[in-house]
């Protein structure tokens, strides 16, 4: 059937009022998964971690929410999407408060763990219900592109965020902030929005729910690790056992008459192609935030709040390009938009091979402008695509899948490019000082090199401090430099996949909001 767009339902008010709720309760979970960005030295004096230790306090929490989205994403679909979005608001606020006064890196991570349980039962509840509620294909981009601008301005805004708490309270107080947000979710979520749900769900697979989880996080797990320590026996167990399970999953889904995904989706290229250009697009920007927070303050010696003021001109720009995806899309093809996208958040993280020991942070400032422009544009129109080729009644478990890769992005973006950055460090430290009787050890990190080099007499400390900043530049010069090339080949993919074709939404034709 034909879906013409004189009978879908104009927004109401209450509609745009429910898009507002839902929009603060992703901005707190965007935030959430870069807020710890600048608190990193806080949380590295305070707990001591490892630099292990330290890589899984900021991504472990991607790596469970990522695990558990598919799965969430579908029970969301069966016992319906705004009650497990406010049982999620409840368990996040807890874990928050769990997380605001955690006494070592252990309790931490698990706090971590915990609110990514929560988080994934928020966010494909979240763009679920949007499709349910705005029902038009132009109104549903506006309001993705709301959706994208709290998403991706969020995860931009974390640092500028988490530098003013830093410069008034202590790194704990970065959770805190959740707390009034969720508050209001569950109390105001029953009221302005409305119930969504597939009528005919089918049984719930808890094979299946296991079968992903069991894919997803031994093969991150694998990669982080390699990357950090390089590859063993072990971890290529691991990997191993995570690739068979995802290959289980596979084929059950398509032997299953109500399958948690839908495996054919995948042959639609606007959807894969969108799922991975999200994936890449999200890991370049997690990259960026990560290793670009640390060089602010720990190479150019700005304060938390300083650092976060410099990320600003990004964030603004991260928004406005996910508001303003939809006004694109209305005059050029969306494959037109989301490959230019792509190469100009690709120029960006290439122009961070300019940025120095002495340079200031206007080569920074600059790189990040262009690569947050870029990603709020894909951000919007990959998940616009992804909800789109589905049935309202199935937006929950496709919203998943984009979900699940947006959350895959930020944990590789910062494991992967995080350790490439390490690596180099090392690496470079190690010969630089390897005459000098220094000792890094094997979870030598920049900020506990800087806090050793401050408290050695400055004919010893100071030529150890400019060897550890030239050192991590150096890393962050390699990484910003393979993060382009992805970006560029992305964009290429991009432009041959969807070329200047106007996608129509398949799911449009059976829309229901219930």
């Amino acid at each position: 059937m034909t879906f013409d767009m004189r009978e879908a339902p104009q927004a109401t008010r209450r509609d745009w009022v429910a898009l507002a709720v839902l929009a603060f309760a992703v901005l707190l979970v965007a935030v959430d998964a870069t807020v710890l960005d600048l608190a990193l030295p806080y949380i590295s004096a305070d707990l001591e971690p490892s630099s292990t230790q330290l890589l899984w306090i900021i991504d472990v929490y991607s790596f469970v929410l990522a695990g558990l989205l598919v799965t969430m994403g579908t029970l969301g679909d069966r016992i319906g999407r705004r009650r497990l979005l406010l049982i999620g608001a409840a368990g996040f606020g807890l874990a928050s408060l769990l997380a605001a006064w955690a006494g070592s890196p252990a309790i931490l991570v698990a706090a971590r763990a915990l609110q990514g349980v929560a988080g994934a039962t928020l966010m494909p509840a979240t763009l679920g219900l949007i499709r349910a509620i705005f029902v038009d294909p132009r109104t549903r981009t506006v309001a993705i592109g709301v959706w994208g601008a709290m998403a991706g301005g969020g995860a931009a805004a974390g640092p500028l965020v988490g530098g003013w708490l830093l410069e008034h309270f202590w790194w704990g107080s970065v959770f805190l902030i959740n707390i009034p947000v969720m508050a209001v979710l569950v109390v105001l979520g029953p009221w302005v929005i409305p119930e969504s749900k597939d009528p005919n769900p089918g049984r719930f697979d808890l094979a299946s729910a296991a079968l992903s989880m069991a894919a997803v996080v031994p093969l991150v797990y694998a990669v982080k690790e390699a990357v950090v320590h390089g590859l063993d026996p072990i971890l290529a167990a691991v990997g191993a056992a995570g690739v068979v399970a995802g290959i289980v999953f596979v084929r059950r889904q398509r032997m299953l008459d109500d399958p948690m995904l839908d495996i054919a989706l995948f042959r639609v290229p606007a959807f894969s192609t969108a799922v991975l250009t999200n994936l890449l697009s999200i890991f370049a920007m997690a990259g960026v935030l990560f290793f670009g927070s640390q060089y602010l303050q720990l190479v150019l010696g700005y304060g938390a709040l300083h650092a976060g003021l410099l990320m600003l001109p990004g964030t603004v720009v991260n928004a406005a390009a996910a508001l303003g995806a939809a006004w694109l899309v209305r005059r050029w093809s969306p494959g037109a938009v989301l490959s230019t996208g792509l190469a100009v958040a690709g120029v960006g993280t290439a122009s961070l091979v300019a940025l120095g020991v002495d340079t200031g942070p206007a080569a920074f400032v600059a790189g990040f402008v262009l690569a947050g422009a870029g990603v709020g544009v894909a951000l919007t129109l990959t998940s616009d695509l992804v909800v789109g080729a589905v049935p309202a009644e199935r937006a929950g478990s496709a919203s998943a899948v984009s979900e699940t890769a947006y959350e895959l992005g930020v944990a590789l973006g910062v494991a992967v490019l995080g350790s490439v950055v390490m690596a180099v460090f090392r690496r470079g430290l190690a010969d630089a000082t390897g005459t000098a009787g220094v000792e890094l050890g094997p979870d030598g990190t920049l900020g506990a090199v800087v806090a050793h080099a401050e408290a050695l007499p400055d004919h010893l400390g100071a030529p150890l401090l400019d060897a550890a900043r030239n050192a991590f530049v150096d890393g962050v010069h390699v990484a910003s430099i393979g993060t382009a090339l992805i970006l560029f080949v992305t964009a290429v993919l991009v432009a041959r996949r969807l070329g200047g074709r106007h996608h129509v939404p398949a799911g449009d034709s059976s829309t229901t909001n219930e």
